[in-house]
Parts: structure tokens; C-alpha cells; sequence
């Protein structure tokens, strides 16, 4: 009975000689942080402070004796341990954040692009169009002009369909003979005089040239300059022999024959031209159709927004220009004929007609007045020149200010840019077309790359 007794008695008053001197530490280290986690909650509780805050608070004593007992049996621990018991020291000292951990050495490298068959073959159809686009130049341009003159025509059928009613295809027909009636009319009533006044500035230009140079010859130290070129001229004549000039003479024939052939291929280009132009204003609709169809399904609503946008800057070009010259024109017929100036009216239209080229075309007839209007006194070229100036001045801070408005509005340095370069690499003609060539292209910059594949909206 004695035995049963002692094995009943409870175990807890023998909890201290039983449980190892660790586990006892364990126990009590447990009970004491349930005591601070109860305190902590109180204390929330009743002063109204965040759990932040009480971390930030002063570090009880407890957690200072625990860290430094941690220090002490490891000193050289990871993870920044801070000093036994320091000076306003906070929980959030004494238990830092973990560090981060760092990313491997190939992750600030690019991801690699995979060339996939897909890239080589876009990239070769890319070089297949430039090539194509390099060797059949003249065709392209003739086709870009042919659109222009279209939207033209298009645009005057639209105008006669409005007010009359008209048929678009009745209207673009009638538009065009009454066009090429206007200018055989003209040509039949001031052809005469025309032709008159452009041989009398042939012949007036080797007089003008030799005004100059009699002014030139009055400067300080140009005897010296046309010296040495008269010197070599007469070198040059007194080195020829009639067997030299005779070894030039079919070359000077060949250049005829040359020139003969431009002008004829050029008439035949311009009866193309009208002809192909007549067919696009005719069948627009059929065209943007087909070229529509050239794009993916999921592109062809974009497609049709950016051709009709291109349409309608180009027609709007076409109309700005078009009041431009004809302003410049009666400017400058106005001025020369104020001036007494011979040839007023085809230096008048010469400066119209050239002023469809920016900056270029304008410098160009001024020049031409001026050296026209050379024989006639230095006072007279100086008075041209001056013209000429202000008339550039006019259009270029009040004319077109208010012609861009309405039409298309060009950087002035683009527009350089792409009249020599256009013009050096294809010619006479494309200086002609350089601009309206810079306003489809920055189009479908804006529109294509910009927009759709870097996905900024300008508008």
C-alpha cells in the first residue's frame, strides 16, 4: 500500500530534480515571453500605441541579457549582431531586416535575341524593296507624281459633285480638259509674247553677265583675279588645233542628239503622267482597295485611317502651294514692273513657278532678276535684290503662317535636308517632289512607328 501511495503522488513536486537544467531554462525563457507578449498587448491596448511604435520603444532587460548571452557564445555571427546591452538600443536594432540576397552576375546582362528564320526572311524582303526602290526610281516618281496630280483632280471632282452634283469619275474628266483647255488657251493668247520675252532673256543674260563683271572689274584687287583667268583662257584657246576641234565635233553632235532625246522623253513622260493620273483619279477607290489588301486582316482599319490622313496632307499641300506661288507671283510681277525692270512677267512667273521648291526655288528666280536687271544701273540689281528679300520676308512670316494652318506644317531644316538629298540622289524631279516625299514620310513615322510600335500618342 506504501508503494501504490508513492507512485500516485503527483509528479510536479519532483519536476525539479527530473528536468535537465536546459530544458528548465527553456521553460522558464518560454513562460517569460508569453508574460511580455501579454504585457505588450496591454500596453497596446490601453496607451493606444501601434506595434511599430512598441518596437521602436526601449529594449526591456530580458531581450538585452538574451542578446548578449547570444554574443557572447558567438561573436563572429552573420547578420550584424549589435554590442551587449548598447546605449539606446531598439528592437528593431537589435533584429535587423534580412539582407537581400544578391542577384547572380549574368542578370544584369540584356536577354539575347534569337535570330529566327522569320527575322532573316523580313530582313531580305527589307533589302529586296530598297534595291528595287534604288534601281526603278524614275517609275516610283512618276507613280508618286501621278497620285498628286490625282488627289488634285479627285479633290476638284469632289468640289463640282457638291455643287452641282456631278459624278466623281464626270467630274475628274471635266476638271482635266478644262485644266489642259486653261493652259493651251494661254499659251495660244501670250504664248507669242511669251516666247518673245524668254528668247529675249537668252540673249539679255551674256549683256547682264558682262555688267557684272564690268562692276566686278571696279572692286580693289579684281584686276589681279580676271588677269589670271583671261590668262588662262588664251592659254587654253592657243593649246587648240583644228585636229582637237575636229576630234570634239561628234561629241558636240552626240550632245545635240542628247538633248534632243531628253526633251522628247520628257514630253513622253508628261503624256504618261496625265494619262496614268487620269486612270488613279478615276479608279481611287479601286487602288486603295487593292493596297488595303496588301496589309493583315488585324492592320487593315489602321491602314485605311493612315492612307485617307495621307490623302488629305497631301491635298492640303497641293492647295497651300498653290496659293502660294501664285501670291509670290504677282509680287514679284507687281515689284519688277514697278522698277521698270525688262522681262517682268516671265521673271514673274519663273519666280512662281520655282517657288515650289522651298528656299531653294525662291533663291534661284531672285537671281535671275537680279542679273537680268543688271544692264539697266547697279541701283536697279540692288533694288531687285531688296525686292526679292522682302517678298521672301512676306511669305515667310506672313504667308505661310497662315497657309499652314490649314495645310501641312514643315521644319524648315527637314525640308533642306530632303530637297538636297532627294535631289542629289534622283535628280531635277525629285527636287520637285522632295517635299510632299517628306510629308509621307513623316506620316508614317509619326503614325506607324511612333504610335503603333513605340505607343506614344502625339495627337
Amino acid at each position: 500500500m506504501r508503494l501504490d501511495a508513492t507512485m500516485r503522488r503527483p509528479a510536479s513536486s519532483n519536476l525539479a530534480a527530473i528536468l535537465p537544467v536546459r530544458l528548465r531554462r527553456v521553460a522558464s525563457g518560454l513562460m517569460m515571453e508569453r508574460v511580455r507578449s501579454i504585457a505588450m498587448m496591454v500596453t497596446l491596448s490601453v496607451g493606444g500605441k501601434t506595434r511599430a511604435e512598441y518596437d521602436r520603444g526601449p529594449v526591456s532587460r530580458l531581450a538585452r541579457l538574451r542578446q548578449a548571452t547570444r554574443h557572447r557564445r558567438n561573436p563572429a555571427r552573420p547578420g550584424g549582431l549589435v554590442p551587449p546591452n548598447p546605449a539606446g538600443a531598439t528592437m528593431t536594432d537589435l533584429h535587423p531586416a534580412p539582407t537581400p540576397a544578391a542577384p547572380p552576375p549574368h542578370a544584369a546582362l540584356p536577354p539575347r535575341t534569337a535570330i529566327t528564320p522569320g527575322t532573316i526572311v523580313t530582313t531580305v524582303a527589307i533589302l529586296v524593296v530598297l534595291a528595287a526602290a534604288w534601281f526603278w526610281s524614275d517609275l516610283l516618281l512618276m507613280a508618286f507624281g501621278a497620285i498628286l496630280i490625282a488627289i488634285a483632280l479627285r479633290a476638284g471632282a469632289r468640289g463640282l459633285n457638291r455643287l452641282l452634283g456631278l459624278n466623281v469619275k464626270l467630274g475628274v474628266l471635266i476638271v482635266l480638259l478644262g485644266v489642259v483647255g486653261a493652259v493651251a488657251l494661254l499659251v495660244r493668247l501670250a504664248g507669242p509674247a511669251v516666247a518673245e520675252q524668254f528668247r529675249d532673256l537668252l540673249s539679255a543674260l551674256p549683256q547682264s553677265w558682262d555688267a557684272v563683271q564690268d562692276w566686278l572689274q571696279s572692286l580693289p584687287m579684281a584686276d589681279t583675279v580676271i588677269e589670271q583667268i583671261q590668262d588662262g583662257e588664251e592659254a587654253s584657246t592657243m593649246g587648240e588645233n583644228a585636229a582637237q576641234l575636229a576630234e570634239r565635233l561628234p561629241g558636240v553632235f552626240s550632245m545635240v542628239l542628247g538633248g534632243l532625246n531628253s526633251v522628247l522623253g520628257s514630253l513622253s513622260s508628261v503624256f504618261v503622267l496625265l494619262i496614268l493620273s487620269l486612270y488613279v483619279a478615276m479608279e481611287a477607290d479601286l487602288y486603295r482597295a487593292g493596297a488595303i489588301r496588301l496589309v493583315p486582316l488585324r492592320r487593315r482599319a489602321r491602314a485605311a485611317q493612315i492612307l485617307d490622313e495621307l490623302g488629305t496632307n497631301l491635298g492640303r499641300w497641293m492647295a497651300g502651294q498653290a496659293v502660294d506661288m501664285l501670291v509670290v507671283a504677282l509680287l514679284a510681277g507687281i515689284g519688277l514692273w514697278l522698277l521698270d525692270v525688262p522681262l517682268a512677267f516671265i521673271l514673274a512667273v519663273i519666280a512662281g513657278l520655282t517657288n515650289i521648291v522651298p528656299i531653294i526655288g525662291p533663291f534661284f528666280s531672285g537671281a535671275i532678276a537680279v542679273v537680268v536687271s543688271a544692264p539697266q544701273g547697279l541701283d536697279t540689281a540692288i533694288y531687285v535684290a531688296i525686292l526679292f528679300t522682302i517678298i521672301q520676308l512676306f511669305e515667310g512670316e506672313v504667308l505661310m503662317p497662315l497657309i499652314q494652318r490649314y495645310a501641312v506644317q514643315l521644319p524648315p531644316a527637314l525640308t533642306i535636308l530632303a530637297i538636297v538629298g532627294i535631289g542629289s540622289l534622283f535628280g531635277l524631279i525629285a527636287v520637285i517632289l522632295a517635299t510632299p516625299l517628306l510629308i509621307v514620310a513623316m506620316l508614317l513615322i509619326r503614325r506607324i512607328y511612333v504610335e503603333d510600335v513605340l505607343g506614344d500618342r502625339l495627337d
